[in-house]
């Protein structure tokens, strides 16, 4: 089959071509909220889950004076004698 190109053929194509693209551009329009809003509260949902356990968690109630440790920082922490020594410098103008 041989078709033949014609003035009327291009313009239809381009018509089509403008009401796809203007039809997109409307519907992205009215669905953008809906779907930005799922896609938040989904991602809420998600990070929701990593941190359940750091919510509000009720304050303990402490009598005055009393001192808590909840950590003991670690002693196994060594500088590195072997770096060298600190040198102050003088910057020159």
């Amino acid at each position: 089959m041989l078709y033949e190109a014609s003035l009327m053929g291009f313009l239809r194509t381009i018509l089509i071509i403008l009401l796809v693209y203007y039809g997109a551009k409307i519907l992205t329009r009215l669905f953008a909220p809906y779907l930005l809003k799922y896609l938040s509260k989904k991602a809420e949902r998600r990070f929701g889950g990593q941190f359940g356990g750091f919510q509000q968690q009720p304050p303990k109630t402490r009598k005055e004076g009393e001192v808590t440790i909840d950590k003991v920082p670690n002693q196994n922490t060594s500088s590195n004698k072997e770096v060298g020594e600190y040198v102050d410098y003088e910057e020159i103008d």
